[in-house]
């Protein structure tokens, strides 16, 4: 049987993983690169010619099921660990050993990467080459909350609160062009963060950010109202790996 244990690394930690993986002695091991968007069946064969017990294959199947990145699996006698790095793995493919290059070359790349982080009255916008914020807006805009009561003051809560909603998102997106503007042939990914009522709108609002659809992250939609502070710790959490970790018990 195997214990599962399930955590998070950032960049530098998991670069010193990969590291130690590379410099242990010579084993038998195998890897496999598995994209994103794969079922438990279609990931079940790479497990298979590992000949990973079957005692194990749940927890990796569910990591591999769960992932929005893909993942990577390191299976030998020093090392039984599944990794969800922050962008997305491409190949899909089994080796022998422990094969961390392709891994290693993804999260030592200083990506430049967009973050729009929106609730309604709350926005930040930033560009970030690696960990290192480069460019970022921050601001409010003036939106009622719900109104419960029925009538026509009710209506006209509604459409004033529409209105607001509308100017604030038209201001949302004014600066996302302005921030993103001069980024848009080397931008990498954007990512979007907040509420996802509200970026589903904001995104339905703006034609600008529609080019970058085939370089989208996962969301963030943890993100409290947004803010500078916020957005410095957005720009961790796209840079963190998620593990599940195996041990003999």
């Amino acid at each position: 049987m195997f214990d599962v244990k399930k955590y998070t690394l950032s960049r530098i930690r998991v670069l010193n993983l990969l590291g130690d993986i590379d410099k242990g002695e010579p084993e038998t091991a195998e890897t496999i690169y598995l994209p994103v968007g794969l079922s438990g069946s279609n990931s079940l064969p790479y497990l298979e010619k590992c000949k990973i017990p079957e005692s194990a294959r749940t927890a990796l199947v569910s990591h591999v099921v769960d992932s929005n990145t893909g993942t990577v699996i390191f299976w030998g006698q020093s090392y039984k660990l599944a990794v969800s790095p922050p962008f997305p793995v491409k190949d899909k493919f089994l080796t022998g050993g422990y094969d961390t290059t392709i891994l290693q070359s993804s999260l030592a790349r200083d990506y430049t990467i967009g973050i729009i982080l929106v609730r309604l009255g709350y926005y930040s916008i930033g560009i970030c080459r690696g960990e290192s914020l480069v460019e970022h807006k921050t601001g409010t805009g003036l939106v009622h909350g719900r109104q419960r009561q029925g009538g026509s003051s009710s209506n006209r809560y509604r459409r004033r609160r529409e209105e607001q909603t509308f100017h604030f998102l038209e201001r949302v997106k004014e600066h996302v062009e302005e921030k993103l503007a001069p980024y848009t042939k080397t931008l990498d990914f954007l990512v979007y963060g907040g509420a996802r009522t509200t970026i589903n709108e904001f995104r339905k609002h703006s034609r600008f950010v529609a080019q970058f659809d085939d370089r989208l992250l996962p969301p963030l939609l943890n993100i409290p109202e947004p803010g500078y502070e916020v957005l410095l710790k957005a720009v961790k959490q796209i840079w963190t790996s998620h593990i599940t970790e195996l041990t003999m018990s």
